[in-house]
């Protein structure tokens, strides 16, 4: 069964379906779902459907494997060959079919030759394609991906629709296990993330807790081998895996990467951060009161399941093999599990305020994410989580990962800490309960775990 996407899934099947000129770019990392979703949109294509992987090998060797892919679909004999990418469609627009060809992997035919030949060739055959054929072109590897969306690419401004594909948020992520209680939601998605692959592989029936001993922890296990061999694959060969165990669980700014990493200040890594970036391996934070300082800018990994791999599981292998992986997860995860559930509860307060102004029901909000404040008078700094810059203020939400409901002194405690800090812009507090309240009251905005799945 096809989840989520319905968006995504519309906008394919008008490109396939429109009589117009349709040359589609699909990108995302590895097993987001890319092949999936195509799939699912040609279903309302009325044509002949051929479905390429492009490998890692020369331009002559993917030649041959995409001609034998039109042939098979054309039912022609195997022996076809053709001299040139230009012979090939020739021969395709010679057929007068409708036709929808599907180019997976195209970074690797992309790089069978040098700098941007492979683009040039198809900017030449995509100019003249008539409007009863349609291309996808469909990649993992991001940074290459997005080279056919700069200005000096020969493709640029040839896509006429283009779908950067990423995970699931917490609530998509949901409809893979509607079955479970609120509060174990926020847990499997505060794990182990949005990703389609991980997600239809996880099993329900079983505990978080049961799921990472299983899945995770186990050098063999099918989610260690997803992180290591195909999450990790482009990074392992050009950059420093330290940065991403720096980073771990926590938020962490430049300086503090660079000490760790003992780097001198040649410029290494502030490119290999930039990189990162561009690969969706790890994001900015900036504070919505300070978006140009500098000095409050963290860097920290997107993805739940590689930040719980890196904050417990990297560079422990051997005391794995020596305790196993029950007794390592007792000893190395368990105590602090809750501790990193509750931070990542925070990006699902986070995400559920972006889906309402999403949907459009709120409209007050200018910005959201972290609040940083330096409260000279009380000799105070930090950083407030879960803040949405309105109007006229600044509207504080404090988001608890409870067991048991919040009760209204805890409520009046936190506020008034709030309200002692003077440099503090704050129109609005409000609540975020996983277990949600043991009272009702107008002067706070209360939200409960299943509010957060209702919208």
């Amino acid at each position: 069964m096809f989840i989520g996407r319905e968006k995504e899934l519309q906008e394919l099947s008008e490109e396939f379906n429109s009589q117009k000129k349709s040359i589609i770019l699909v990108y995302g990392k590895r097993r987001i779902g890319k092949s999936s979703l195509i799939q699912e949109a040609s279903k309302s294509f009325n044509g002949l459907i051929i479905n390429h992987l492009f490998v890692k090998t020369s331009y002559e060797s993917n030649l041959k494997l995409l001609t034998r892919s039109i042939s098979i679909a054309l039912k022609l004999p195997s022996s076809i060959s053709f001299n040139s990418i230009f012979d090939l469609f020739d021969f395709i627009k010679a057929q007068n079919k409708e036709m929808l060809l599907i180019f997976d992997e195209y970074q690797y035919f992309k790089e069978s030759l040098k700098a941007s030949e492979i683009d040039s060739y198809m900017q030449m055959i995509v100019d003249s394609l008539p409007s009863n054929i349609k291309i996808v072109f469909c990649g993992s590897y991001i940074s290459i991906m997005k080279e056919l969306l700069q200005e000096e690419n020969p493709l640029f401004g040839r896509f006429t629709r283009i779908i950067h594909l990423r995970e699931f948020d917490y609530y998509e992520a949901s409809l893979f296990y509607p079955d479970l209680s609120e509060y174990n939601k926020i847990k499997f998605y505060s794990i182990f993330g949005g990703s389609p692959f991980v997600l239809i592989n996880l099993d329900y029936q079983k505990s978080v807790e049961e799921n990472i001993i299983k899945l995770l922890i186990n050098q063999d296990s099918l989610l260690r081998s997803y992180i290591e061999n195909i999450m990790l694959r482009e990074i392992q060969k050009n950059y420093d895996i330290r940065i991403l165990e720096i980073i771990s669980n926590g938020k962490k700014h430049y300086g503090e990467i660079q000490n760790l990493l003992s780097f001198n200040d040649s410029g290494l890594l502030d490119k290999q951060l930039k990189n990162l970036l561009t690969m969706e391996t790890i994001t900015k934070v900036f504070p919505i009161n300070k978006p140009n300082d500098k000095k409050k800018l963290f860097y920290e990994i997107k993805d739940n399941l590689m930040r719980f791999y890196f904050a417990f599981i990297f560079a422990n292998e051997s005391l794995i093999m020596k305790l196993g992986e029950e007794e390592f997860f007792k000893n190395y995860i368990l105590n602090g599990l809750k501790t990193y559930i509750s931070y990542r509860f925070e990006d699902i307060a986070l995400q559920y305020f972006m889906r309402l102004a999403k949907k459009g029901k709120v409209n007050s909000i200018q910005d959201l994410g972290s609040y940083w404040y330096d409260d000279k008078k009380n000799k105070t700094n930090g950083q407030f989580d879960c803040v949405l810059k309105e109007k006229d203020g600044y509207a504080f939400y404090e988001v608890k990962f409870y067991e048991k409901p919040m009760n209204l002194s805890e409520c009046k405690k936190e506020e008034k800490q709030i309200r002692s800090l003077t440099e503090l812009e704050c129109k609005r507090i409000g609540f975020i309960s996983s277990a949600g309240f043991n009272f009702y009251t107008d002067e706070y905005d209360l939200i409960d775990s299943k509010k957060l799945y209702l919208i």
